[in-house]
């Protein structure tokens, strides 16, 4: 019988208003994950802007959040460009008046091995998760760091340190990531700026390609690999992104928090050799 888990229990740890007012952006925030996280948000008082290439998918999901209470606003935003990055962070602050926590969650990813991958395969994930991530972080700084501090969460991934079979360009792109998370938590802790990050397993609630998987891998076996026996949920990795972007996480910065089940122990199986 599964352990009970007490779907409110967030709510028994934070105040019912952790982030009242607080003044939140969150890259992909349309649908999946950045969906997850922006309706845990809202339900402890957070102003929402919810940033993504898709408008429509955007404002569906703020009819739900404005449902819950929370004002939102949608800017179509491309993170790959800096001047539309630009203009969701200028709009956030005409809007709202501030920003106090941005969370990195677009991506992309597909599964190739590295010797077929393409020259353009290899640019669009690194431009959209590693360059994506730091076009936005260095424009919330411009508000943060006269403001007097901030919270910046990116949603990075294991890879940084087991690395990513048939995803090299994935890897590589978040463990920039990482490691940018790693250095501006110390160079930016002068501005009281925050850095942390959220490892979940990749893609977490989405449904797994299996064609991507060798031969003769099941995923079952994948899952039975990590310690819990399942991947990190998305209202898991919400929740720890409410903890992060809260006072209660006030003493940690440079970490990432790993939710894969757990920690990853194994690694991606292999095909079952001839």
């Amino acid at each position: 019988m599964p352990y009970p888990v007490n779907p409110n229990v967030m709510y028994d740890v934070f105040a019912p208003m952790a982030l009242k007012d607080r003044v939140a952006i969150i890259t992909g925030g349309g649908t999946g994950l950045g969906l997850a996280i922006a309706t845990e948000y809202a339900k402890v008082g957070a102003r929402l802007v919810l940033a993504a290439r898709q408008l429509d998918r955007l404002e569906q999901a703020a009819e739900g959040l404005r449902a819950l209470g929370a004002r939102v606003l949608t800017v179509e935003t491309d993170v790959r460009d800096r001047g539309m990055v630009a203009a969701m962070v200028r709009r956030t602050v005409e809007e709202f008046g501030r920003l106090d926590i941005l969370v990195n969650n677009a991506g992309a990813r597909f599964d190739t091995p590295s010797e077929a991958l393409s020259r353009n395969g290899w640019y669009v994930i690194n431009n959209i998760v590693l360059n994506g991530a730091w076009h936005c972080t260095q424009e919330a700084a411009q508000v943060m760091i006269p403001q007097g501090g901030g919270r910046i969460i990116n949603i990075i991934s294991n890879s940084p340190w087991l690395g990513s079979v048939y995803a090299a360009h994935s890897a590589a792109a978040k463990t920039g990531v990482w490691a940018m998370t790693r250095t501006l938590a110390t160079e930016w802790r002068k501005h009281r700026i925050r850095v942390n990050g959220i490892a979940p397993y990749a893609p977490v609630g989405e449904v797994i390609d299996r064609s991507s998987l060798p031969p003769g891998v099941d995923m079952n076996s994948v899952w039975a690999s990590l310690p819990l026996g399942r991947p990190g949920t998305p209202r898991e990795v919400a929740w720890a992104a409410v903890f992060l972007a809260s006072e209660a996480s006030a003493g940690l910065t440079g970490h990432t928090i790993d939710l894969t089940g757990a920690s990853w122990l194994g690694r991606r199986p292999e095909a079952p050799s001839s």
